[in-house]
């Protein structure tokens, strides 16, 4: 059994929800973009950011879903202040309208967390014709960051409040191929494995944070970069899973979280 209940050093756990974990945090006047914010879960961070008082600017490919998940939140938390913006991270021209429009607004951007993502999808390339999986879940975060990294750095600066950047990574990272990333091999369709591709591909967020935290602490900057790992949930992520899949990543999971607890 996995100890969801146990807590850990930060007072909380595994079954701890969102809303509690930011319980007593007020933060009105605080700018955040959330990227893949039309399902999963990225609506429940849009959704409690918004209840904090944070204003949410969602980037997702489908504006229309994300209009109508924004319509309800409303009506739950009618001060909620929630803009939706197109954003399609496979696509690098994309990325930089996004980047170009959201710059160009004026508004300042205190947190940016990359959370869009696909999952163990057939082998495909992007518009920019780039393997799927680090197209979308790499590349496209780490221009969209480099692209946004200015704005920040001068809120974080004007505000004097610490700037937060966070990249959904996985566990499954392990998963990536024996060489790590191979920037050699990313399209070579003939040795395609997907999970080697997508645990490449959140290798390459966890490596983007570690690199990007280091520069920016040497440079003085105040912007916190993180990985993390969101725990296994259930949503259309996995719709490219097959039930050998799920069972596969279930277990080898479980295996990795029983170890980590004796280290």
């Amino acid at each position: 059994m996995w100890p969801f209940s146990k807590k850990g050093i930060s007072g909380f756990s595994g079954s701890s929800t969102a809303e509690q974990v930011t319980h007593g945090i007020d933060a009105i006047g605080l700018t955040a973009i959330v990227t893949g914010a039309s399902s999963g879960i990225g609506v429940e961070t849009m959704r409690v950011l918004a209840l904090r008082g944070v204003h949410v600017i969602v980037a997702v490919r489908n504006k229309v879903a994300a209009n109508d998940i924004k319509e309800a939140i409303l009506k739950e938390i009618p001060s909620a202040k929630i803009d939706v913006m197109e954003l399609d991270l496979s696509s690098l021209e994309s990325v930089k309208k996004f980047a170009s429009e959201f710059n160009s607004s004026g508004l300042p951007l205190n947190i940016l967390i990359n959370n869009a993502g696909i999952m163990l999808c057939p082998f495909m390339l992007s518009k920019d014709n780039i393997e799927l999986h680090f197209a979308t879940n790499h590349l496209g975060h780490f221009l969209l960051t480099n692209l946004l990294l200015d704005t920040m750095k001068k809120t974080a600066h004007q505000s004097k409040k610490e700037g937060r950047i966070v990249n959904v990574s996985a566990k499954a990272y392990i998963f990536a191929y024996p060489e790590g990333i191979r920037f050699d091999k990313i399209n070579d369709q003939s040795s395609y494995s997907k999970w080697g591709a997508y645990g490449q591909s959140k290798l390459a967020n966890i490596l983007h944070a570690n690199e990007l935290a280091r520069r920016l602490k040497d440079d003085g900057v105040d912007i916190i970069v993180n990985s993390l790992h969101p725990g296994i949930i259930l949503t259309n992520l996995s719709r490219h899973m097959s039930v050998i899949d799920g069972n596969y990543y279930l277990v080898l999971f479980s295996s990795i979280h029983d170890l980590s607890r004796n280290y």
